[in-house]
């Protein structure tokens, strides 16, 4: 096969909706899948079955591939430097991805490089918590795990240092991720920032956007965030290119912010946190610009020239798709292209479970309050919801 080989970590989502960017670009698309009916499993030929975590699996599949890369951040770093030693061209690298992997070492790495964060610290005891909570101006902490945590898992706010009790047992167990504390940000709204960057060093960002959450999910993203001050907008910009060129970072990163007002009415943004591979907040890109996320990624670590990132409407709503009562989803296809035949639809081909991310619904339009109504209306629909 003389087509590049480009191999990826993980079969969710993320990796099957890196399919039709790999086709239209005639790459070879190579996706290391939980399971044969993974997201990515049911659309992708070349899907091997294997954990992240099996070295033997893992180098199978980066065999003869012009890059090796991820739609999930649960790869041993010791793996990693192991194949880069090898030559296989790991991107991002361990020594950039260990940043998304661990959030002590990202914020470490982050206050290093001057970028804003949360007022933070290392969770050995309640000893510890209680100082930190001492310092709270509402009383309040949050207590994160270092690793693992996601969608609000591994996430918890505290009053007092024995609420977080539980945690402190389970992370004093052998080869347990240990816990970290952070300030309880007073933002005022999400937003997020996605730049892509070549191993030559080229760069592009796409728009910043608003991202609602609910529950500590991801539920609707709005592209470019509204009402947002333009100051306010080149420090965000600012921010993800510092991070994305001081970690070294190739291919897709996103950086979720917190945008925070202040009594001189200049808002600032806090990064929150950090993923080194497409993300949710860019998913409004597949419809609504010139060069989605998919596509860059594979252009990024495959060192081409990145794609133009403008929008291609004046908005976009991404509206996710959390559980169902459906057994189907694809039974609501009919109600869904009859309401709104702008409507794009993009189903995962999960099961079924609750709050569960099983696709999402992406309209533009030019009015934003239109756009965002069509766009949760078909999400509903989705959902099973009837009006």
């Amino acid at each position: 096969m003389s087509a590049p080989v480009v191999a990826v970590v993980g079969g969710g989502q993320l990796a099957r909706m890196m399919a039709p960017a790999a086709t239209a670009l005639g790459l070879h698309l190579r996706v290391l899948v939980e399971s044969g009916t993974s997201s990515a499993a049911q659309v992708v030929v070349d899907a091997p079955v294997g954990a992240a975590s099996d070295e033997a699996a893992v180098t199978a599949l980066a065999q003869g591939a012009a890059a090796l890369t991820f739609e999930h951040e649960h790869v041993p770093n010791a793996l990693l430097d192991r194949l880069a030693a090898a030559g296989v061209p790991v991107r991002p690298g361990a020594a950039a991805l260990v940043h998304a992997q661990d959030k002590i070492t990202m914020r470490r790495r982050l206050t290093e490089l001057g970028v804003p964060c949360p007022r933070w610290a290392p969770l050995p005891d309640a000893t510890a918590l209680a100082a930190f909570l001492a310092e709270s101006p509402d009383g309040t902490a949050v207590v994160k795990t270092a690793r693992g945590g996601y969608d609000g898992k591994g996430v918890r706010v505290v009053r007092a240092a024995d609420e977080a009790d539980d945690w402190f047992a389970r992370a004093a167990r052998p080869g347990a991720a240990p816990l970290l504390v952070e300030e309880r940000v007073p933002f005022t709204r999400e937003l997020a920032v996605l730049v892509a960057r070549t191993p030559s060093g080229e760069m592009r960002t796409w728009p910043v956007v608003e991202s609602v959450q609910r529950d500590g999910v991801c539920a609707e993203v709005v592209a470019p965030a509204p009402a947002l001050a333009e100051r306010t907008r080149a420090r965000a910009v600012d921010v993800a290119v510092r991070v994305a060129e001081g970690l070294g970072v190739v291919g897709v990163l996103a950086v979720e912010l917190f945008e925070v007002a202040s009594p001189d009415d200049d808002p600032a943004v806090v990064v929150n946190e950090l993923a080194m591979r497409p993300h949710n907040s860019g998913h409004w890109t597949i419809d609504g610009a010139v060069t989605s996320q998919f596509e860059q990624h594979l252009r990024a670590v495959l060192d081409l020239p990145l794609g133009d990132t403008a929008p291609l409407a004046r908005w976009t709503v991404m509206a996710n798709v959390l559980g169902s009562s459906l057994v189907e989803l694809t039974d609501a296809l009919p109600l869904v292209a009859a309401l709104d035949p702008g409507a794009k639809v993009q189903l995962y081909g999960k099961d079924v479970r609750p709050g569960r991310k099983l696709g999402h619904v992406n309209v533009s339009g030019d009015d934003l309050a239109d756009v965002r109504a069509r766009a949760l209306a078909a999400a509903a629909l989705l959902r099973g919801e009837r009006a």
